[in-house]
Formats: C-alpha cells, sequence, structure tokens
C-alpha cells in the first residue's frame, strides 16, 4: 500500500496553490481466476480484489472544473462541463471523464470544482484492469463531492455505463464488481445475469498465487475484444430460433451439444463453445475451492487456457509461452491466461517452496522464446473500494 502522508504530500506539491485539506480514495486492480469472457454473456466468473491498485488525492478548487493529473502517465488534462471527448483515441483520463459524465448526468455540474491526483501500483495495461481500478477510484470519490450515499453496487454500474458508452469498450460488470465489491481472503462468485454474488474463503494451502506479467502491453477498445462480443451475439441469435435462452450462459453442456450445431458460422460457434464450457469450468472451480480441492482448481485452470487459446483465440504467442513454461515445473498445479486477453498477464498456482525455481525457469524460458523479460507478483486477496482519508 502506497503511504497516505506520501500521496497528500505529492499532491500539494502539484497542485501547489490548492490549500484545501485532501482526501483520498483507493479501488483496487483485480485477477479472475477463472471465468473469462463469459460475464457479458450472462454467466459466471470468480474474481478476487488485488492489493494493488489506483488511488486519488482530491480536494475542491476554485476553478469551477475537473483537474487531473497522473503521476504514472505525468500527464494532467482539465474537464469542463458541456465538453464531450468521448470519441476518438482513448487516453487514460476518458476513464475518470466517462465516470464524472455518468455523475453529471444524474446530478448536474457540481458547485465547486475539483482537483484530483492520481496515482497507480498497477502495471498498465497488463489486464490486471487498471482501467475499472480507475473507474471505481473515481466513482468512490465522486460519491463523495456530491454526498449521494450510493450504494456500492450502484457505483459499480456507473463506471460499468462509463467503459461502455464514453470509453466504447463494450465488456462486462467482472472488472468494476471485483474492484468495487471485494473482500480480503475471498474471492467472488458472480452471476453476471442476476447480480447475485457469493464470497468463497480463497485458501490455497501451500500454494501461492503467482501473476505473470507478459509486458506485452495492449489496449481493449484497439483489440478484437468488441467483435468476440459480436461473435456470441450472433451465436446467441442462432440458438434462439431453436431454444428460449436469452443469454449464452442459460444453455448448459447437455444444451450445447444437443442445439450448437444451429449456429450457422464455425467461428462462433466455437466462441460459444469456449463460453458455455467455461461458464462450467467457473461453478466446478468455486466447487473446487469450497471442498479444499487444489489440485482440481489447478486442472481447471489448465483446461480454460486451452479453451481460450483455441476456442475463444484471445490469448497469444506470449501468454501461451508463459502457461507451457509453468507445467514443465514441478510444484505448479494450473496456471492459465488472465484477463480479456491479447497480452496482459497470466496466473499460476505454485507450491511455496518451488516459487524460486519456477521463476527462474519460466523467466528464462520466456525470454529465449520471445525476446521480453516477464514480471512475476504473488497475490492475494484484499478488500474492494474505499475512501481512506
Amino acid at each position: 500500500m502506497i503511504d497516505i502522508q506520501f500521496l497528500v504530500e505529492n499532491f500539494h506539491r502539484y497542485y501547489a496553490e490548492n490549500c484545501n485539506p485532501a482526501i483520498v480514495f483507493f479501488a483496487p486492480g483485480r485477477i479472475n481466476l477463472i471465468g473469462e469472457h463469459t460475464d457479458y454473456n450472462g454467466g459466471y466468473v470468480m474474481p478476487l480484489a488485488l492489493h494493488r491498485g489506483t488511488y486519488i488525492t482530491a480536494a475542491p478548487n476554485l476553478n469551477q472544473s475537473f483537474r487531473f493529473y497522473s503521476e504514472n502517465f505525468k500527464s494532467s488534462y482539465e474537464h469542463f462541463f458541456g465538453i464531450d471527448t468521448s470519441q476518438g483515441k482513448v487516453e487514460w483520463f476518458k476513464y475518470p471523464m466517462g465516470v464524472i459524465d455518468r455523475f453529471v448526468k444524474r446530478y448536474g455540474w457540481p458547485n465547486q470544482g475539483w482537483d484530483l491526483y492520481f496515482l497507480g501500483d498497477l502495471p498498465l495495461s497488463a489486464g490486471l484492469s487498471s482501467s475499472a481500478s480507475i473507474e471505481m477510484a473515481t466513482a468512490i470519490a465522486m460519491d463523495y463531492v456530491y454526498q449521494s450515499a450510493l450504494p456500492m453496487i450502484e457505483l459499480v454500474k456507473i463506471a460499468k455505463e462509463a467503459e461502455n458508452e464514453f470509453v466504447g469498450l463494450q465488456c462486462g460488470i467482472l472488472d468494476m464488481f471485483a474492484s468495487g465489491m471485494g473482500r480480503k481472503e475471498h474471492c467472488l462468485l458472480i452471476d453476471c445475469n442476476s447480480m447475485e454474488f457469493t464470497t468463497i474463503p480463497f485458501k490455497t494451502g501451500d500454494y501461492r498465487l503467482i501473476i505473470m506479467n507478459t509486458n506485452k502491453k495492449r489496449g481493449l477498445a484497439d483489440s478484437k475484444y468488441n467483435l468476440r462480443v459480436k461473435e456470441c451475439q450472433l451465436a446467441l441469435a442462432d440458438l434462439q430460433q431453436r431454444v428460449d435462452i436469452g443469454f449464452l450462459c442459460a444453455l448448459d453442456i447437455t444444451g450445447f451439444h444437443e442445439y450448437g450445431k444451429v449456429i450457422k458460422n464455425e467461428v462462433n460457434y466455437k466462441r460459444a463453445r469456449h463460453v458455455i464450457t467455461e461458464n462450467q469450468r467457473t461453478k466446478d472451480a468455486a466447487e473446487a475451492l469450497i471442498e479444499n480441492d487444489i489440485q482440481l482448481l489447478g486442472k481447471l485452470m489448465y483446461e480454460s487456457h486451452k479453451s481460450l487459446q483455441n476456442d475463444y483465440e484471445v490469448s497469444g504467442i506470449e501468454l501461451d509461452c508463459l502457461v507451457e513454461a509453468s507445467m514443465q515445473v514441478e510444484g505448479v498445479l494450473g496456471a492459465r491466461m488472465t484477463g480479456a486477453g491479447f497480452g496482459g498477464c497470466a496466473i499460476a498456482l505454485v507450491h511455496k517452496n518451488k516459487i524460486s525455481d519456477f521463476q527462474q525457469y519460466v523467466e528464462k524460458t520466456y525470454f529465449e522464446k520471445t525476446g521480453l523479460n516477464a514480471e512475476f507478483y504473488e497475490s492475494y486477496a484484499e478488500n474492494g473500494a474505499c475512501r481512506l482519508l
């Protein structure tokens, strides 16, 4: 965790003329243990909130505008009422702008402007939901600015609307939900259709969850993410000619075996097959955690990656290399890409006594095959978005 006094001092150093007391807000990134690309198809996901994320230090100003500064990007922006730059290239400031835009539409422009200083300790563009953590930290801050006292689930929905309508990425609710609703030492099993969720103790015995960063950057709004959403919609449309369902994950594996061949396009068929089998894997993984069957959890992680690699085609050379190298190391139960794909991170369940051997082997193998240096972080589950000061 970044020291609060450090954040406040940096805020007043940058906004030197702002003498108002500063307030600090935080929202974590997330790891999705399993359940990839099921969220926007009405299925189950199983994420946990990380101990890393985005911090916003904020205080009111006299400018009648929102002024942003990102320490990570060394970049500033000023947002005035009535200016909408939601179209065009996605810059970092569009994520807080999108959330502020939702609040302005609900409550009008606030009576005073605010200065916001952003600092994150998540690796950027790594698939750990740095964008969702920015949005959720902004949502917590705006809830304070407007004194709206909205339930956390409403702030989650606002952040999702910002990403869908302002940034232009047709994502599901997974990332914002995990960032907002995360619970220390637990993961969340979320039904993305009903928004109901349960907390499951994240107990893996002698095994640790290790994040492996490919250091291959990607921007989802510029990737094939929205194309995958469209392909799932087309598969669903074909299925709805034979079976009464409102979303892909309403169909179980048995139903898919019976009706799946009505999907006319082979690519769309593969997308649907991944989504429906991944939904079942997620439910099975939740049961494995509850029953303390960590071996089964690892097996399901490997199966998930294979499906994302072959049926959903959102992996890539870098992610595949990390997972394949992990399979060669003693003491690794499972590994898979995490997040939307197209670069970013993979995760692995590694015995605590084998972490050093694991890192050395995977790092060496990965560099030899890709020319890139992987980064490794041990992760654990933390609480969701909050006001710190």
